[in-house]
Order: structure tokens, then sequence, then C-alpha cells
């Protein structure tokens, strides 16, 4: 059981100093990942690698009724709290710059990582919580890829299957969110 495990062990019975100990071994690891996130935003964001990790950590912490199985899980959990607040903080740029328009992306071009304007990933957040809905663990696949900037190897290793499983999945999971990212274009 490694030292992130026993920790958030420990918290789930409700030892509250525990939560003390959790920040030193996991900040470095969250920040890490949030700052290479930001750095692929468009020029002018307000978001900071530092703001991005205390609101993850305080959104997984501050919650008492989530219970972490193991350090992958709660590494799983990040990935995801971090998309949700990139998407809430996206909605509300282009809520307020953009006049709450949308525009057409090409999925093929985009990298395993955030690149283009909000609105791009606006309407992948929005494929993907369809392709969510029909196939969670190809789902859970691309959060890890493209919100949490694991390789394909280690995102296998968190989702516990073999790294050509992996890959596989996510040739699908790309092509089935570019033909749902289309879907919506063209309903525009």
């Amino acid at each position: 059981m490694t030292d992130v495990t026993r920790i958030l062990n420990a918290i789930e019975q409700g030892h509250n100093k525990a939560t003390d100990e959790l920040l030193p071994l996991v900040y470095e690891q969250l920040r890490l990942l949030a700052a290479q996130k930001l750095s692929q935003e468009q020029p002018g964001q307000t978001l900071q690698a530092t703001a991005l990790v205390h609101e993850v950590y305080l959104r997984l912490i501050g919650d008492e009724t989530l219970t972490w199985q193991n350090r992958r899980h709660f590494f799983a959990a990040a990935a995801e709290a971090m998309r949700r607040i990139l998407i809430d903080t996206a909605r509300r740029k282009r809520t307020h710059k953009r006049g709450g328009g949308c525009r057409r992306i090409d999925i093929e071009s985009m990298n395993p990582a955030i690149e283009g304007p909000s609105d791009e990933l606006i309407a992948l957040d929005e494929a993907l919580q369809k392709l969510e809905h029909t196939d969670r663990l190809k789902a859970d696949l691309v959060k890890l890829r493209y919100f949490a900037g694991l390789t394909g190897v280690q995102a296998a290793q968190a989702l516990g299957i073999s790294h050509a499983t992996a890959d596989e999945y996510w040739a699908y999971a790309r092509a089935w969110l570019k033909v749902e990212v289309a879907k919506g274009d063209e309903e525009e």
C-alpha cells in the first residue's frame, strides 16, 4: 500500500489530520498536470496552475461522501475534477466574451491535450458526455489522456487494461468523438 493509498484510507475513516499529509504527497504531481494543461490554453488565460490545483484538491477532499480505493482512483477523480473546472471556465468565458456562439472544429487535428479555443473544448465535452453514456471505459480513457495528460501506457495502467486495448479504445473514441462533434456542428 502506497503512502497516498494509506492516507486516503485514513481520510475515509474520518482521520481529519490525514488530509494535511495528503496534499504534500500529491501537490507537485497535480501542479505539473495543471501547468501542462494551462500552458496549452490560449494566451490571456487567467486561471493559474496553483489555483487550479487548489480548486481540484478542495473538490476532492471537501466532499465527505467520496471514498478512495487507491492512488489511481484518486488521480482519476482529480482528472475528472480538472476537466470540470476547465469546462466551467471555458463556458463562462464563452458566455461573456463570445456571445455564446460556437464554431466548427476538426477533432482529428487535435492532440490529446487542450490546445484550442474554449469553444472546441466545450464541443468536445458535450460529445464526451454522450460517449460516457454508451461506453464509460472509453470515456474514462479520453479523460485520462486528454484532460489529465497521461500517456497511453499510463492511462491503460490506471484503467487496469492492456496497452494494446487502450490503443484500440483510444482510436475508436477519437473517431466516435469526431463524428459526434461534426453532428453537433451540422445541427447549428
